[in-house]
């Protein structure tokens, strides 16, 4: 069963869109941002120009090329999973795979994306001043009166007022502008909605996540607390469609147990994942955390900088994730399915969503399928 062509160019479509996204981020750094006011004896501003250890080519690296590998490692290697894979043919499971990746991909780019345009808009915005700024500033300390914008202090002394970034001796004019884009972070936003998203994706794949009893084994508990011991559930995003409407109805049906006669007390029905998973997911958290840290530690960023870039990552992240995937404790690991071919690009008013009877087929298949 092949994808249509109309659908095709709708996923398309979403991909120009991420990386039009990521262009304007970087686009927005040939943006002069605002140079925020400062003084000359301020002493947050004086810390010296330390190389960073993290650049940008290692940020890009360690947040978005590490992630992408392991993400298509983990489709080619654990998806379908070994059990469904078996029930398969071979041509459904390349198609599950490819599926999996692409949505895992497209995830990720998102989310980097995503952060990108947000925190260079913003540093532009603010145009906050580094911890190290006065170094980079170069200030002409003899001509400070020219340079004077406010403050009272003149008469301590005329270094007791605000100056702005025209007392600059800087002469590369990319450097003085870097320098006043100090809030929020870059680094620490997109390491966080990179690393981050790979740790949701590692979760939901190798099932690491906190046990929870399904709400519908909740409801449908009997007073004993005793539950079928192969009671499953079938993902919730499996829809029926009432011929009479086009509004989906979603629907939650437990598998009848192939043994009534075994039972299992309702704490039983969840167990914890065994311990390694937490060092899995650990892995790219404590990259993200390390990066941040290094901005701070280094004199880049301001605390609330570097958190600030974090939060922003952080929401970027999980937007992506649950933009392209099922949630941890119904989802089963899965990314959320195809749009339907007549739906690919929109749906009008009144109707239920973005899968329809149509399916995502061509109609070429459709039509023989029909006359078969």
């Amino acid at each position: 069963m092949a994808p249509s062509k109309r659908l095709i160019g709708s996923y398309i479509l979403d991909w120009i869109i991420i990386i039009a996204l990521a262009a304007a981020g970087g686009g927005l750094n040939y943006v002069r941002p605002k140079h925020r006011p400062f003084s000359l004896l301020d002493p947050s501003l004086s810390f010296p120009m330390v190389p960073e250890s993290i650049t940008t080519t290692k940020l890009a690296l360690a947040a978005l090329l590490a992630p992408a590998v392991v993400i298509i490692l983990i489709a080619l290697v654990f998806v379908p999973g070994f059990k469904t894979a078996h029930t398969l043919k071979r041509r459904q499971v390349l198609q599950r795979k490819s599926w999996e990746a692409e949505q895992g991909l497209a995830g990720l780019a998102l989310a980097v994306a995503l952060a990108f345009f947000v925190t260079q808009g913003l540093k532009n915005m603010f145009g906050k001043p580094r911890p190290h700024m006065l170094a980079l500033c170069i200030p002409n300390v003899p001509n400070v009166i020219a340079s004077v914008v406010g403050g009272y202090g003149q008469d301590i002394s005329p270094r007791w007022t605000l100056v702005d970034s025209s007392i600059c001796q800087q002469v590369d004019r990319s450097v003085l502008d870097d320098a006043f884009r100090s809030f929020p972070s870059g680094h620490a936003s997109f390491s966080w909605s990179g690393l981050l998203y790979l740790a949701l994706f590692l979760c939901t794949k190798l099932a690491i996540s906190i046990p929870r009893i399904p709400d519908v084994l909740l409801s449908r508990a009997p007073a004993s607390t005793q539950l079928p011991q192969d009671t499953e559930l079938l993902p919730l995003h499996r829809r029926s469609y009432d011929t009479s409407s086009a509004q989906p109805k979603a629907q939650t049906v437990p598998r009848i147990p192939t043994d009534e006669t075994q039972t299992l007390p309702l704490y039983n029905q969840a167990a914890a994942p065994p311990n390694y998973g937490i060092i899995i997911v650990l892995v790219p958290l404590s990259a993200a955390a390390y990066i941040t840290s290094t901005r701070y530690a280094e004199f880049w960023h301001f605390g609330f900088d570097v958190l600030s870039g974090a939060l922003i990552g952080s929401l970027s992240a999980w937007f992506s994730f649950r933009w392209y995937h099922m949630p941890f404790q119904r989802g089963q690991g899965w990314a959320w399915g195809p749009r339907s071919r007549d739906r690919a690009f929109g749906i009008g008013v009144g109707t239920g969503g973005y899968v329809g009877k149509e399916g995502w087929e061509s109609v070429k298949e459709d039509e023989a399928q029909s006359r078969a």
